[in-house]
């Protein structure tokens, strides 16, 4: 049988936090990779010290989908695995991914369901309960829409499957830090907007905000997630709405 490898990779920066968690939850992998974006914390310290397998190489951060692009260049096996420094795959999910890349009838690529926490704490609903990132793919589908700074897909996948264990997505320790990523998302659609050519409008600004805040809260019964879906519902409007805000500044 064909000895199947597997590249796991990750872009980060600052992710003191996390980084040992996610690379532990990588140790299955053939090749471990991480782009930094010059961090100025301790991430490259910790990964040095104690992941020295691990191949580190630098980049200034433009926007996700380039850096995920310059990522996979440096990857030197057949299937790409994909982990943000905030997730985290168990055991049962570790098993499934090597026993699919094996198969003879296996996809261009997968989605990994992911179980949500915020502040430490599982979200149930939220509209998280369908959830789901392509997040495992072959190398050679393994190319990223240049049209997206944000929420970046592949472009190329002409098959896809969605794996049965969940991926750990332990997205934020503190309310500081979803503020800080919303104003960073919110900036790099803001941009793609503006280049599309959509307009600036206070009631779209307005009403598309609002109109988030409903869907996660009522229809995607964030409601049912308590004082956590509240937050999420309210920070899902807040990023529409700065997303607007940039979008004015792009005309201005």
């Amino acid at each position: 049988m064909e000895d199947i490898k597997l590249s796991a990779l990750m872009i980060v920066f600052n992710e003191e936090k996390n980084i040992e968690g996610a690379l532990k939850s990588l140790e299955f992998a053939d090749e471990i990779i991480v782009l930094d974006s010059f961090s100025t914390d301790r991430t490259l310290e910790i990964i040095r010290k104690k992941f020295p397998q691990v191949k580190i190489f630098q980049n200034k951060f433009e926007d996700f989908t380039k850096q995920r692009n310059l990522c996979l260049t440096y990857a030197s096996h057949d299937w790409i695995l994909f982990l943000d420094a905030d997730e985290r795959i168990p055991h049962a999910l570790k098993d499934e991914i090597k026993k699919e890349i094996k198969k003879t009838d296996a996809k261009d690529a997968y989605f990994f369901k992911r179980k949500f926490f915020f502040m430490k704490k599982p979200v149930n609903f939220s509209g998280t309960r369908n959830d789901k990132n392509i997040r495992l793919f072959k190398k050679e589908v393994g190319h990223y829409d240049d049209t997206k700074r944000v929420h970046e897909g592949l472009s190329n996948i002409q098959s896809s499957g969605t794996l049965h264990n969940y991926l750990l997505h332990y997205s934020f320790d503190s309310y500081e830090a979803y503020y800080r990523k919303i104003l960073h998302y919110a900036h790099l659609k803001a941009k793609d907007l503006h280049e599309k050519h959509v307009q600036y409008g206070f009631f779209k600004q307005i009403g598309k905000s609002a109109f988030n805040f409903f869907k996660m809260y009522i229809l995607k019964l964030g409601i049912l997630d308590g004082k956590k879906g509240f937050i999420l519902s309210y920070f899902s409007a807040l990023t529409s709405f700065k997303t607007y805000e940039y979008l004015k500044e792009q005309y201005s």
